[in-house]
């Protein structure tokens, strides 16, 4: 199908699948794969890796011609699927409607992780408006939490399971969105707090550096440390009233840190559209959701913060030896 022949009026779909086992997810997942292969459409497969595993063997040969993604890597940060996987794979296919599995809930999931993951499932409707695209979204009923699914019912259309095909009655994806745009966990009282402005940036910085070198991270966790914290300062400064506040502290499994401003994030999508030349909010979080094991958001009127955690080597000491 070429863009010529594309619809005027597009339908984005983003139904999900409900299913109990391996049998019911290749049974839910390869026909559909078929059927945009038979229908010349570009197709993905984006899930955790036991799963990629399996579509890869029931597909056979026909592998060849899916691309085939693993969620646990490549959507490790829920923020970043919606640009680096979703955009990635339908903006090099604009003249094409595109099909897309997804998987970003799978158990496992940190209980830190999952209100991204459940907003950005709630933010994949609005990003895709209008596109020519499918997104199929699998659940595992039996080993997600039953608020999980009740999530996933709110934030599809569209649901299929066992018994067949359905719209959703309880689909509200803005509901979900706001549910977890939740106030983040206090800081313990280890973490180390500066006020940042301008004038003070690069002190930051550099204390942020040698912070991030003695709890372990690695040389090129260090650079993405300082960029992605350089960049939400940046933001700071300049759309949340001139200065921002940083607090950076460590467990034994992530470095995490907290950018705060009074600013308020209006745009729901800051931070998961993929760049351009016309875009002027949004490009810093964007960064840190590319390179960061993990963003969180909370927002509202009375200020933002955005927090990022970065995962640390294996623990052989205790973060309060390694300061001694």
């Amino acid at each position: 199908m070429t863009g010529a022949h594309l619809p005027t009026e597009v339908l984005f779909e983003h139904p999900a699948l409900f299913y109990c086992g391996a049998d019911a997810y290749l049974a839910g997942t390869i026909p559909y794969i078929d059927a945009g292969l038979s229908a010349d459409e570009p197709v993905a497969v984006a899930v955790p890796t036991p799963n990629l595993a399996s579509v890869r063997e029931a597909l056979g040969a026909c592998a060849e011609h899916v691309l085939l993604i693993d969620m646990a890597e490549a959507g490790a940060n829920p923020g970043r699927i919606i640009p680096g996987v979703l955009h990635a794979f339908a903006d090099a296919h604009l003249d094409h409607r595109v099909r897309i599995i997804t998987e970003s809930i799978w158990p496992g999931r940190t209980e830190a992780e999952y209100p991204a993951c459940a907003q950005h499932e709630a933010l994949t409707n609005l990003a895709f408006a209008g596109r020519a695209a499918t997104i199929l979204c699998p659940y595992d009923t039996a080993g997600l939490d039953r608020h999980m699914i009740a999530d996933a019912r709110a934030t599809h259309p569209v649901l299929i399971d066992h018994t067949g095909r359905r719209h959703s009655d309880q689909y509200d994806p803005e509901r979900v969105f706001a549910d977890h745009n939740q106030q983040l966990p206090t800081p313990p009282r280890s973490a180390i707090e500066r006020a940042v402005d301008p004038a003070t940036l690069n002190n930051a910085r550099w204390f942020l550096t040698s912070y991030g070198r003695k709890v372990g991270l690695s040389a090129a966790q260090l650079i993405d440390l300082e960029i992605a914290v350089t960049e939400l300062l940046a933001n700071s400064i300049k759309h949340g009233g001139g200065s921002g506040t940083m607090r950076v502290w460590a467990d034994d499994r992530h470095l995490i840190c907290d950018v705060s401003d009074a600013g308020h994030l209006t745009d729901p999508l800051a931070g998961r559209r993929p760049a351009n030349g016309d875009e002027r909010h949004g490009r810093g979080l964007l960064l840190a959701n590319h390179i960061v094991d993990l963003v969180r958001v909370h927002t509202s009127s009375s200020g933002t913060t955005v927090r990022i955690h970065l995962r640390l080597p294996a623990p052989h000491q205790t973060i309060a030896d390694r300061f001694d």
